[in-house]
């Protein structure tokens, strides 16, 4: 394992750029930042509230899910969030032009509701994307999550599942027929077929928003973000039991990698063979680099076209 950069306040999101840099977002500091192999580092754009979940699109530039912002603490030298910032004031998700740094907001509503902390997202074939929106704690209430889709030219923006509990990481299957969520706090993997874009075939109750399980983690185990190998296994971060949750798709099979940090947060792949994941230790700041024993998945983004 390398560490290829280190005191970044809580970072996440990691892309693989197509010259070989990797931008993160930092969620502590509302900032987006472009690290080089050798580990230089070079802002991006301040963005503000919470940046968590990141993707490079179809057209080149970043796409940013936006919590608007958490409260961390500090207990026992383990830095954590709690809720929502007290500047909070709702969530969005913002595009950023990575050559000039400019931000512009897409979405912060679907409909009459506001976004609460839209999370993690990925883009499927069609060049729309599918966002996590994880809600928000606040100190007497929470807002509910759930998942949304939506088109890059701020045209169309879809409830796809609401309320889910603790969505954060997203992904789809090599052939973009099964999108997977993560449940934060059940520590669950879920799937739903998809039937077209934005649309998800539901199975009957008591299945889960209509979803099937793919499998959970025991112990005190929370999930992050996801990425998806090219076998089509899913890969979750994990928090607490510090690590990776490899799934098999067919619930057969997980194994856990342990890594060492307690807030192993996300996860990307790069490299000319595709079998360097670029993974995210929030905790201790830092962005690791080590070789995945197998290729992970080509997305769905602007990489195709550099």
């Amino acid at each position: 394992m390398q560490i290829i950069a280190s005191n970044l306040a809580f970072p996440e999101g990691p892309v693989v750029m197509p010259d070989g840099s990797i931008v993160v977002v930092e969620i502590a500091g509302g900032t987006v930042r472009r690290i080089q192999p050798g580990g230089a580092t070079s802002l991006v754009a301040t963005v503000g509230g919470g940046p968590n979940g990141a993707a490079l699109g179809p057209d080149g530039k970043l796409y940013i899910c936006n919590n608007g912002g958490l409260q961390f603490i500090e207990r026992d030298g383990v830095r954590r969030p709690i809720g929502a910032a007290r500047d909070y004031d709702g969530g969005r998700i913002e595009v950023i032009d990575v050559e000039t740094g400019r931000v512009e907001r897409l979405y912060d509503r679907c409909g009459e509701h506001r976004l609460a902390g839209p999370n993690d997202l990925v883009f499927d074939s069609s060049g729309g994307f599918w966002f996590t929106d994880s809600g928000k704690h606040h100190r007497r209430h929470s807002d509910h999550g759930g998942l949304y889709w939506a088109r890059t030219d701020g045209s169309e923006i879809r409830e796809v599942l609401h309320p889910l509990a603790s969505p954060n990481g997203v992904g789809l299957s090599p052939d973009g027929s099964v999108l997977y969520i993560a449940d934060t706090a059940s520590a669950r993997l879920w799937a739903w077929d998809v039937v077209g874009p934005g649309q998800l075939a539901k199975a009957p109750y008591p299945a889960q928003m209509g979803g099937r399980l793919i499998g959970a983690a025991p112990g005190i185990t929370r999930f992050d973000s996801l990425a998806v190998s090219a076998s089509g296994k899913i890969l979750v971060a994990t928090i607490m039991n510090g690590g990776v949750a490899e799934f098999w798709p067919d619930g057969g099979t997980m194994r856990h990698h342990p890594l060492p940090d307690l807030h192993v947060t996300n996860l990307a792949f790069g490299g000319p063979d595709m079998r360097t994941a670029y993974i995210t230790f929030s905790q201790a700041g830092a962005l690791v680099a080590l070789r995945w024993h197998e290729p992970g998945l080509a997305l769905n983004d602007g990489r195709k076209s550099s």
